[in-house]
Order: C-alpha cells, then sequence, then structure tokens
C-alpha cells in the first residue's frame, strides 16, 4: 500500500496493454522510488531497466505487478514471496471468474499462503494512492494536481469500472486511495477497510461491493469506528445464502441485502442507493468543518447572546432542523418537496431569526424556510454571508443547505459574480455555529475547482438537488456513538463462532425439528409456548381437548413442513368433541403423508401477530422482528438486528416498523406488551448463538395487552448438527 520500490511482472511497451500503462502510470503520478521491469527478452522498457526473473531483482521489492497470463502467475507469486517482496498486485483475468481458471486461483492463493504474501486481484485494475504517490494501476489514469490540503476519500471497489469511472470524475472529488479488488483470492474489502481505517489523510471510506464478503468486515468496520472515519457502503447483488433460509418465512423476508443493511446501520456507516450517491456521500463526509473562530466578524444575529453563540465540534449532537437558502423560488419548492420525502425538517424559523433576515433581505423577497433571497443581492459577500451565519444561529436550525449552480467556462464579471457568492457563503459557513453544505441543483453545474475551493473552507458540496439533501439527511443521522465499535466487536465474535461452526459441517448439515420438538426446545429455554401434548388416536386426542379445557387447536408437526397452513394442516378454535375427531381424522392423514404427528394445544389468548426468528445464513448471525402471521411476507414489515441484541435494542427496532401503532396504541387502540415481545426476541436470539442453532422462527407470537405477556403459538427450530444432535 505504501511501497518504496515496485517490479512490473511482464513489462511491455506496447500501447494500451496493462503493463505499459502501469509504467506511464508511475511516471504521471510521480512515484519517487525504483521501478524495474521482469521481461526474459528485454533489458529495457520505457526507461525501466529489466531483468530476466524476479529472482534476478536488485533487491526485494515491496510491490509486484504481475500482467501475464494467468497459467503462469502462482509460479511468479512464489518466486515472489521466496524472493522477500511485500506483495502483490495480479491484473491478469482468467481465475475463479472462469471454470477454466479454478484450478490456477487455488494455485496462485496456495503460493501466496505458503510465504505470508498479500495479493490484489487477481482480475483486477489494481490501487492508486495520490497521496502516497503510488499508481499499481494498469488502466487509464487521469487525476488533477494533488493537494494535501484538500479533505479525500478512499474508494474500495470489486468492480474495476466503478474504480475507473471514479477516478475520472471532476466534482471537487479527491481521493486519498482506490482500491479495485478483484476477484479477492487473498485479500478482501475488509483487509482494505481495516488498513484505510488508520491511515492519515483519509477523510471518508466508500465500498461499493458485490458480495456480503465475511464477518471480517464487521472488524473492519469497528476499526473506523474506532478512529471516526466515516464509512458510505453500496451493496449490489445478492449471495445464496439467503435461499437456504427461505424454507422459512423470516428468510424471504431477511435476506442477505437486509442482513448486511442492518450490519452497515449498527456500524453507523451510511447506505448509498448508486454510485453517484456513493461517491457524493462519501466526499461530503470527507469534510472536516473548520471551528467557529473565537473572534468573531461584526454583531451575532439578532437573538444571539454575544459569548454564548454554540461552537459545536463536528461530532457533537445539534438541532435536527434543516435551513435551504437559494435564488430561486422554484427551487425552494423542489427543495421542500424533496426535503418531506426523505423526512428532513425544515422547521419555521424563529422571531429573532425573521427580524434579522428582514433586515439582510430586499423589500421583494419573503422570510421563510426555505429561504428564496432572490438574485437582487447576489453577489453581495457580506449580505450573502450574514444570511447564513443569521440561519444557522437559529435555535432550530442543525444544518444549512445552499444551493450554488456555477455555469462552466464563466469570465471577466460573471466570473467575478460567482466568485462573489462562493466568498459569501464561506463567510457565513466560518461564522455560523453549524455546518453548511452547498449543493448544485444539477449534478453538472458543481465547477470542480469551485467545490475545492469549498471543500479547503470546510463546506461540503454535493452534485445534484436530489443528492445535496440526501447528503443532508446522512450528515444529519450518520453521528455514531462512542459504543459503536464495542458492539460490532460482539456482532464479529458472534458471526467468528457461527462462521466456525459453519465451516465444521454445522449450519448445513442440520435438519428442521418438528414443531412440538422446537416448543419443547422453546419451553425449556423459559419462551412461552402454548400447553398442548402430542395425540395418537381421536380418543387421545378428545382427552387432551378436555384436560387442556376451552377451545384447542389441531396441528400437523412434521420436520418437513414448515408452512402447514397451505396444507390444512391447522385447525383452529375446536370447541366440541365432533370437531375435534373430525379434525384429529384430517390431520393423521396429512401426517402419515409427511412422517409428522399430531399435536393438540390449547388456544393462545387473541393478541398483535409478530414473527420473531433469529437465524445465521447472512453475513452475520441476525434477528428478525415484524408483523407476523398468514400476511408476514405481503406486509414484509421487519426490522433485522444483528446479534446479538439486548431487549432495549429490540423495543428501539420494533418501534421503527410501520406496524408499530398496532403495538404501541395508536388509533385509540390499547397498546400491547412491548417489553414481553422485546425479552422474547432477546431470548431467541440468545437460544440462537448459545446452542449453536441454524435458525429460530415463531411466526406467528401473539403479543397481549401491556402486562398480559407474548407466546409463540407457532415455532420452527433448525439445528446446526446432524440430525438434530446439538440442540
Amino acid at each position: 500500500m505504501r511501497p518504496a520500490s515496485i517490479a512490473v511482472i511482464g513489462a511491455t511497451d506496447r500501447p494500451g496493454s496493462y503493463a505499459a500503462e502501469t509504467l506511464l502510470n508511475l511516471e504521471l503520478i510521480g512515484f519517487p522510488g525504483p521501478v524495474w521491469g521482469v521481461n526474459p527478452r528485454r533489458q529495457e522498457v520505457l526507461g525501466r531497466e529489466c531483468v530476466p526473473t524476479v529472482a534476478d531483482l536488485p533487491e526485494a521489492v515491496d510491490a509486484v505487478v504481475v500482467a501475464i497470463p494467468a497459467a503462469g502467475v502462482a509460479a511468479v507469486i512464489d518466486s515472489a514471496g521466496a524472493r522477500g517482496c511485500g506483495g502483490a498486485v495480479v491484473f491478469s483475468a482468467g481465475f475463479d471468474e472462469v471454470a477454466s481458471g479454478r484450478q490456477h486461483h487455488r494455485d496462485l492463493v496456495a503460493a501466496a499462503r505458503r510465504h505470508g504474501l498479500p495479493v490484489c486481484g487477481p482480475n483486477c485494475n489494481g490501487i492508486v494512492s495520490p497521496y502516497c504517490r503510488t499508481a499499481l494501476w494498469g488502466d487509464a489514469l487521469s487525476l488533477p494536481e494533488y493537494d494535501p490540503t484538500h479533505p479525500t476519500v478512499a474508494l474500495i471497489s470489486q468492480s474495476g469500472n466503478v474504480a475507473v469511472n471514479a477516478l475520472a470524475t471532476r466534482r471537487g472529488l479527491r481521493f486519498h486511495t482506490v482500491i479495485a479488488s478483484g476477484n479477492q483470492a487473498v485479500l478482501s474489502a475488509a483487509d482494505y477497510l481495516e488498513f484505510l481505517a488508520g491511515e492519515a489523510g483519509v477523510g471518508a471510506i466508500a465500498l461499493y461491493l458485490e458480495d456480503d464478503g465475511t464477518s471480517r468486515l464487521v472488524d473492519g468496520l469497528a476499526a473506523c469506528a474506532d478512529t471516526g472515519v466515516p464509512v458510505v457502503v453500496l451493496k449490489v447483488g445478492r449471495s445464496a445464502a439467503g435461499a437456504r433460509a427461505a424454507a422459512a418465512h423470516s428468510g424471504a423476508l431477511a435476506g442477505d441485502q437486509r442482513v448486511f443493511r442492518s450490519l452497515v446501520d449498527a456500524a453507523g456507516a451510511v447506505w448509498a442507493d448508486d454510485v453517484h450517491e456513493l461517491l457524493e456521500l462519501a466526499k461530503t463526509m470527507a469534510v472536516r468543518r473548520t471551528r467557529r473562530p473565537a473572534g468573531l466578524e461584526g454583531a451575532p444575529a439578532a437573538g444571539i447572546v454575544p459569548g454564548q453563540a454554540r461552537v459545536p465540534e463536528q461530532s457533537e449532537s445539534v438541532a435536527s432542523g434543516l435551513a435551504i437558502m437559494t435564488c430561486s423560488g422554484g427551487d425552494s419548492a423542489q427543495g421542500a418537496d424533496e426535503a418531506q420525502r426523505l423526512g428532513l425538517e425544515l422547521p419555521a424559523l424563529a422571531p429573532a431569526t425573521c427580524a434579522r433576515l428582514a433586515e439582510l433581505l430586499p423589500p421583494a423577497a419573503t422570510v421563510a424556510n426555505p429561504l428564496d433571497y432572490t438574485a437582487m443581492i447576489w453577489g453581495d459577500v457580506v449580505a450573502l454571508g450574514e444570511l447564513v451565519r443569521a440561519l444557522g444561529e437559529d435555535p432550530s436550525i442543525g444544518q444549512v443547505l445552499v444551493f450554488y449552480d456555477q455555469p462552466h467556462g464563466l469570465t471577466g464579471a460573471p466570473k467575478e459574480s460567482w466568485q462573489a457568492v462562493r466568498e459569501g457563503v464561506m463567510r457565513g459557513a466560518r461564522l455560523s455555529p453549524v455546518p453548511t453544505i452547498v449543493s448544485s441543483t444539477l449534478p453538472e453545474l458543481l465547477d470542480d475547482a469551485a467545490a475545492a475551493e469549498f471543500h479547503r473552507a470546510g463546506v461540503r458540496t454535493a452534485a445534484g438537488l436530489r443528492t445535496g439533501l440526501r447528503c443532508a439527511a446522512a450528515l444529519h443521522a450518520g453521528e455514531r456513538p462512542g459504543e459503536v465499535a464495542g458492539r460490532l466487536r460482539e456482532i464479529a465474535l458472534a458471526a467468528r463462532r457461527a462462521t466456525s461452526e459453519r465451516g465444521s459441517g454445522g449450519a448445513d448439515g442440520g435438519s428442521w425439528l418438528a414443531e412440538h420438538e422446537a416448543k419443547a426446545l422453546l419451553g425449556a429455554a423459559g419462551v412461552p409456548v402454548p400447553d398442548g401434548r402430542v395425540v395418537t388416536s381421536e380418543e387421545d386426542a378428545v382427552a387432551a381437548a378436555v384436560d387442556l379445557g376451552g377451545p384447542v387447536a389441531l396441528k400437523l408437526s412434521a420436520a418437513g413442513v414448515q408452512h402447514k397452513t397451505e396444507l390444512g394442516g391447522v385447525a383452529l378454535a375446536l370447541t366440541t368433541e365432533a370437531e375435534v375427531r373430525a379434525a384429529y381424522v384430517n390431520m393423521a392423514g396429512l401426517a402419515a403423508t409427511h412422517d409428522g404427528v399430531v399435536l393438540v394445544e390449547g388456544m393462545a389468548p387473541a393478541g398483535v401477530e409478530l414473527i420473531v426468528a433469529a437465524h445465521r445464513d447472512g453475513i452475520v448471525p441476525a434477528l428478525v422482528v415484524g408483523l407476523g402471521g398468514i400476511w408476514t411476507e405481503l406486509l414484509d414489515d421487519v426490522a433485522v438486528i444483528p446479534l446479538p441484541a439486548d431487549e432495549a435494542r429490540i423495543r428501539q427496532a420494533i418501534g421503527t416498523l410501520r406496524g408499530a401503532p398496532l403495538l404501541l396504541g395508536g388509533r385509540g387502540r390499547p397498546a400491547a406488551d412491548v417489553p414481553a415481545a422485546a425479552w422474547l426476541a432477546a431470548r431467541l436470539g440468545e437460544m440462537l448463538l448459545e446452542r449453536s442453532l441454524a435458525a429460530v422462527e415463531c411466526n406467528p407470537v401473539l403479543v397481549g395487552a401491556a402486562g398480559q405477556g407474548a407466546v409463540a403459538v407457532d415455532a420452527a427450530i433448525r439445528t446446526s448438527g446432524p440430525e438434530g444432535g446439538d440442540a
């Protein structure tokens, strides 16, 4: 990652080749150390000395760039390890991404492991670090001049094209390091993330991922939480693990993408919906706002007592409201609409703020939030600065968003006018106690040089109106509490245990328990389940109903059946002997067909139906809580919480459900016993981890009114050992 010397294997001057591009890129970026080529048929390539083999290198170089056919790569990695080289970047394709290259993949990994040699790739574009003046990069490269005062982003991308395009952007975005990781045969995104978390100069990290990876990613996120480096994640595609869990409702509801996102949320990281958002979010988060100076310029805004102005650090919590400032009524309306869509509050301004703004604005302007200051004071540095400052000093405002568009190619008086607007905004941002963001209304109207000027002044910029508001929302929500790193390490420990059990034949070798067996386990763990027992005849069923008293339910209980309703395997609210006998005859036939038994249970009291499930098929073990019963998949209203999870965290997650009013007493309904539901959910999560189970699902859990408890009416458990041995 910080090589002092480099060798390019397969060095050539053939135009467009990865090896030639690497040599040219090293020249372009100004790499200061020695660079050798390795090619038995050349003594010199593009001004660089060549040697026949890695063993002939004058020294054990820090980085080896490999640009030869796949069949020869493992031998080169072996030679580099034996020579004592530091690491390798393998551009070559034809490995695990194609069936014919899988042996090449195995050979490469074996060679790297023999020598403990870190490898980026194969089938990758490599590593570029303007910060370290290093370009182990085989593709076209065009970079702005590196400025050590400019906030920078590190990008880790499993897509080479995403990395290439990101490097070509010009919107005030500057990179510390870009890694296109390719097939990740040896090093993964998690390794790069953990490394970059401790690197000087990294303002934020952007992750573009095409698979979940392993629980090692949690360690990388924890390292970023430790060092306070913001992380933005764009995850595309789905892995196969969700299909294994799809036999239960929770697998369909909380597939890997949702579990992955729950991990991102737990890490205090930000989720991006496309590449544009990924880069813009990371760029804005990389900018560190400067503190308001002790000696403030000019008089404070109305209502602010000198010496008592708020001067929060970046990490401090401030008011949650957003103020929008623009010179266009149309932009004001668009900004207000988008803020509402994102759930951003645009609070009414305080009377003192309104009075101060009225002093600054022309008579044609209306004091409101959003604030349309009109074009009449365009270019007035002092007035614009005081507007930004006054908005920022309002007690309900936590951020100020300024819409600013700059056409390309400005010269003369227009150029000076736009420069004056920038100076006014930067002046106001410097005096404001809250962060200021500048956003263009259209992405292409964010000028690169202007954005860079804003960034150096501690003012964040975003390209596009919707993206600007998305960044404002993320910056407000993205403040991470100090306990995040500890929480992530708990999650990582649980994930490593789950991975170890899967690796030893655990989760994949387990089996589903019949419902009566699952409920026996739940009952032993203290989870409330209905009273009931297995019956073997009509008379036995009738006797059980009499013993239980009141209405009963008859169910098919079979290890191979998780969805009984569709088969007619559930008969509810049976009150007469005739109903019990008829239901038993039907259930006994199904039991014979599905190698099961008939279960008789007392009917549980009515309540709100939840699904509560825990499974470990995703990147980390996770708990799923949502509206349950037969409508589970249709409603698709669940919260996913990485394990371990305590009752307080689960109660908080329940409150985020769209159906939360059903539980919390909305529309005049009595409040449900949410504490009991949270305790039950926490116990299921503990069971999953303590007993090394693969999945535990209760659907529905009936949650009674406050103080009446919660009961698991239906249950499914998948063990992690052969034939339920671990259970």
